[in-house]
Order: structure tokens, then C-alpha cells, then sequence
């Protein structure tokens, strides 16, 4: 089994690799490359892994649409029973559209706008993560103007560090996300004094791609000395709010036991009534897609091997945004001459930041398909039209079926909404 593979779902048999009951080979020959292919069972055994451990308590898991919000993906999801953590309106259509209950969704996010405010109000959402007090207030009118009052949760900074990439680290004084533990008090008295707000909860995230249950333990600490200051004022709330970002395995990392966290979360909590809502995201979807490319072709050069493939960063931005680093492996390994040999895995667009790997030992031929591990979290979500390239096919498949979830685009849609200059005189 190799990193970021699923001993189960995803996994290599009779020398080839299969999703579910069906051939990665077979995948690419009926759907085209590049491809992203999702596991029902895989996302499905995930999202239970959260619904055991918290089992005992009341809770509501909201998973992250940020990390995938294809449709079909949601719609596995929301038959689950599950929650969703949005941070746009375009979110918010998305799960709708895909029978996710309004009532449990939490809309997080710094910039919220108000058509997207009237909507998830008109939609009779779960609870508003609010992160800053003009937020607070632009909401307060709105739900003025449309004679409701607005569930809120606060999200709170508590200045952990969680000890992860910069451009994922959400917790620290220095980033722009939620409000610090010196203000919070204040935007809380004021959220009760507001006849248009229902103050709720409260909410945390510090991060993701978190492996270490330590920064969780850190964080919780201080929102329940918080939450214990808050209800000697009298200001009682019903849920706490602790997030997603726990961490995965993509190569040598020890994934964060969903037990384990759950006991911590248990611990610091206490007898205290509180719903627990979690967000995950990753930790759902990411081990249960790959991504399949085909070798077009190979290049040497006096230092290096690169195996050029018809997947690029437009598909999988990680690798180029954070020096990501994702298993990638022959669908079918083969013995060659050559033997293996290192080489970067490089796609067409023109930009020496557009690779998937580097280095990677690998015996191939041109035309071999690779495998692009744990492509499920941050990947199709994240691609682009660079370089006027298409994006790439969706495929979920459940069992012995292969559905698709998103039809490769078509060049001219991509540039269907554009228009050229006018004609005739003085043009």
C-alpha cells in the first residue's frame, strides 16, 4: 500500500489499481484523462468515524464544502445526515441544491456580503460564525430589515499555534480570521444587547492538516475559560463551534486519531452542556479521491528525468501553493530496462511551478497512467481555466458504478461569455 492509499476503498489488486470494484484503467478509458475519481465507501466509512466518536454527546458534523463541493459529493453527504460549513453564498446554492437541510449549515468566513447574509437568512440556516464586530452589526440590520433574528456563533483567535503551513495556520493574532480572546468579550455583550441577534455559540478554528491532538487541547483551554466568563455574565451559550483541520496521512505523517481528539474535546468540556459541532473536511474526502494522468511524454535533460503528463497545476494547485507533496504512482507497475529512477512530474502549462511531484522513483513508458494519491481535499476545487485549458472530468463511483459527477468542460464554453471588439467604422 502506498501513502495516501486506502487499505479498502482505494487500493492495488491483481496488480493494478482499483476504486472500489472497478479498474483505474478502466476509469481513464471510458472518462478520459485528466480524471478525478471519488469513493463513495471511503467518504462514507470517513464521515462515521466522527458520528462513532461523537456518538455519546449531542453534536452536528458540518463538513467543509471548501475541501470538495461537488454535488455529488454533497449529496452522499447530506443522505448521511450531515451538516455543512459554508463560507460563501455560492456554497450555500451548492448544498441546497444537493439536499442539504438549511438547518444545519454554519456559515463561516471574514467577508461575508449582505446578498449572501439575506440569503442564508431566507434559508433559515443552522448559525452565522461571525468574526469581527462590523460583521456583526451589517447583520444585525439585515435581519432588522427582514424581521428575523439572526442565529450567531463568534469565531474566536485564540493565538494557537498549531504548527502547521503558514497559508493554513488560522489561529495565530496574525491572522485575519475571527476575534481575539480580549475582544471577544465585549462583541458578545453587545451581540446580546441587539434585539435582532441570537447569540448561540461559539466557534474555532485554528488550522489544518493537523496530526497533533496538543494544539486542539491548547485552544480548548481557553475557549472554555471563555465560555465559564461569559456565563458568569449571564451570557449562556448552547454549542461550541471546534472546527475541522484534522490532519491525514499524504507520506510519512501519523494521521490524528479521531478518537483520541474526541476524548480531549471530551475532557476539556467537562460536565458542561454544550452541543459539539465539528467541520470537517479534509479528513473526509481527501484519502477518498485520486487523481489519474496519463504520461505523454519523457524527457531527460544532463540533471534530471521528467515525465510529462496531461495533468497540470490548473488540476492540483498544492503542490505549487504550499510544496504539497502527494504520492504518485503507476496505475499498473511495470519492470523496465531502465528500472526506476527519479524523476518530476510535470504538466503542460507554462510555468516552472506547474509540477505534481518531484523526484519521485518511478519506472514508466510513455503512456502509462499515473495516480495522483489523496487528490479528493483541495484539488478539483481549487482548479482553474490557465493557460485556456479545460477542467478535468469528475467521476464518483459507488461500488461496481461509475458516475459522473462533473463533465470535462468544453474549450469554447471557456470563453463563451466573451466578447470581441465591435466592427465598421470608427471601431
Amino acid at each position: 500500500m502506498s501513502p495516501g492509499s486506502d487499505d479498502e476503498d482505494i487500493r492495488w489488486q491483481a496488480g493494478t489499481l482499483q476504486v472500489e470494484g472497478i479498474p483505474a484503467e478502466r476509469l481513464a478509458s471510458d472518462f478520459g484523462t485528466p480524471l478525478f475519481v471519488y469513493s463513495r465507501a471511503a467518504m462514507t466509512r470517513a464521515w462515521q468515524r466522527f458520528a462513532t466518536a461523537l456518538a455519546h454527546r449531542p453534536h452536528l458534523i458540518c463538513y467543509s464544502v471548501k475541501a470538495n463541493s461537488n454535488l455529488a459529493v454533497l449529496d452522499v453527504l447530506a443522505r448521511l445526515g450531515s451538516g455543512f460549513d459554508i463560507v460563501s453564498g455560492g456554497e450555500l446554492e451548492r448544498v441546497l441544491a444537493a439536499g442539504g437541510r438549511a438547518d444545519r449549515i454554519v456559515f463561516s468566513g471574514v467577508g461575508k456580503l449582505a446578498r449572501e447574509m439575506e440569503s442564508a437568512l431566507e434559508a433559515g440556516i443552522r448559525c452565522f460564525n461571525v468574526e469581527s464586530g462590523a460583521e456583526l452589526e451589517r447583520l444585525a440590520t439585515i435581519a432588522r430589515a427582514h424581521g428575523v433574528r439572526a442565529p450567531v456563533s463568534f469565531r474566536i483567535n485564540p493565538d494557537v499555534d498549531a504548527g502547521t503551513h503558514p497559508y493554513i495556520s488560522t489561529g495565530l493574532k496574525e491572522n485575519k480570521f475571527g476575534v481575539s480572546m480580549t475582544d471577544a468579550p465585549a462583541l458578545y455583550r453587545r451581540g446580546s444587547a441587539l434585539e435582532a441577534i441570537d447569540v448561540q455559540g461559539m466557534d474555532c478554528h485554528i488550522g489544518s492538516q493537523l496530526t497533533d491532538v496538543a494544539p486542539y487541547r491548547d485552544a480548548l483551554a481557553r475557549l472554555v475559560s471563555l465560555i465559564d466568563g461569559l456565563a458568569a455574565e449571564g451570557i449562556a451559550l448552547t454549542h461550541l463551534d471546534v472546527g475541522g483541520g484534522q490532519g491525514i496521512r499524504y507520506r510519512d505523517e501519523t494521521p490524528l486519531d479521531i478518537g483520541d481528539w474526541a476524548r480531549e474535546v471530551d475532557q476539556a468540556l467537562g460536565d458542561r452542556q454544550l452541543e459539539l459541532v465539528v467541520e470537517p473536511g479534509r479528513s473526509i474526502v481527501a484519502q477518498a479521491g485520486v487523481l489519474l494522468t496519463r504520461v505523454e511524454y519523457l524527457k531527460s535533460n544532463e540533471d534530471r528525468h521528467f515525465a510529462i503528463v496531461d495533468a497540470a497545476m490548473n488540476d492540483l494547485i498544492r503542490p505549487a501553493l504550499y510544496d504539497a507533496w502527494q504520492a504518485i504512482e503507476p496505475v499498473t507497475p511495470r519492470v523496465t530496462a531502465t528500472g526506476r529512477r527519479p524523476h518530476d512530474v510535470v504538466g503542460p502549462v507554462c510555468e516552472s511551478a506547474d509540477f505534481l511531484g518531484k523526484g519521485r522513483e518511478l519506472d514508466v513508458l510513455e503512456g502509462d497512467l499515473l495516480a495522483v494519491m489523496s487528490s479528493g481535499a483541495y484539488a478539483a476545487v481549487m482548479s482553474s481555466n490557465y493557460n485556456t485549458r479545460p477542467r478535468a472530468a469528475e467521476v464518483l463511483v459507488d461500488g461496481e458504478a461509475a458516475h459522473l459527477a462533473r463533465a470535462r468542460e468544453e474549450t469554447r464554453a471557456l470563453f463563451a461569455s466573451e466578447r470581441t471588439l465591435p466592427t465598421g467604422p470608427g471601431a
